[in-house]
């Protein structure tokens, strides 16, 4: 009986964390300034224990290019890891997201777009990310706010659009490191919001960081979030490791 209930606490898990294929974004900030010109190899990782269940785990390896000053584009592959039934490929992606002002307001304004196709057995179909991504500083602090509306097509699981959003306060002190706070969090339905103990929400202490070789650089950020995945209480490490060349 112990092992049944495990098991149906792990798939409502592995079911709520595994959202449309752009929901990655509920652990990575979308940021959406390139560096023109040049490509990059972007590796995320991202770890949740639950109150249920064992650890579930998704690394993500992708390749972006900077199109221009206010086009970064990236293809990725997600994969995702559980002790049931080991790393199994999940979905991949394109993102593109296009900056609309860049210097002409107090804010800058992007659309991020994000468009999946499912690579699992159990899992079929496309996924559909868009939404605002905003961006301001005030001296030596930057405040990013995301909106995102997420949708499955062509699914068994399908549904209605859904609303999510990202927020992140960041500390510039040295080009090498970085702190601040990064949260994100699932709200159900766009026209109708999901009941409080239904919704998803985490955030926590986050670091980042630069270093330049001429052209080449290499980015990274890390983050550990409290809150909830999936409405069960959970702790998930964040990751991301960007090589730019």
């Amino acid at each position: 009986m112990r092992t049944l209930q495990w098991r149906a606490a792990l798939a409502a898990l592995l079911g709520g964390l595994a959202l449309p294929a752009g929901a990655a974004t509920g652990y990575y900030l979308v940021n959406v300034y390139s560096d023109p010109g040049q490509w990059t190899l972007d590796y995320k990782y991202w770890n949740a224990k639950s109150s249920v269940g064992p650890p579930v785990g998704s690394p993500e390896l992708g390749v972006g290019y900077g199109v221009n000053s206010r086009w970064y584009t990236e293809l990725y592959g997600v994969t995702q890891q559980d002790a049931a039934q080991g790393t199994q490929m999940l979905s991949m992606n394109w993102q593109n997201d296009v900056l609309l002002t860049q210097g002409e307001y107090p804010f800058d304004l992007a659309i991020h777009t994000d468009v999946g196709q499912y690579r699992n057995r159990q899992r079929e179909g496309y996924a559909l990310e868009w939404g605002p991504a905003l961006q301001t500083e005030w001296w030596r602090t930057q405040f990013n706010a995301n909106l995102f509306f997420q949708r499955d097509y062509r699914t068994r699981q399908g549904g209605p659009t859904q609303l999510t959003y990202q927020w992140q306060v960041r500390q510039h002190w040295r080009p090498l490191f970085n702190f601040g706070l990064q949260g994100f969090g699932e709200l159900g339905r766009w026209d109708h919001w999901a009941a409080r103990d239904q919704q998803s929400h985490r955030a926590g202490p986050a670091i980042f960081g630069t270093l330049r070789l001429g052209r080449q650089f290499v980015k990274y950020e890390a983050a550990y979030l409290f809150g909830s995945n999936a409405t069960f209480s959970a702790r998930t490490f964040t990751m991301r490791l960007q090589l730019g060349f």
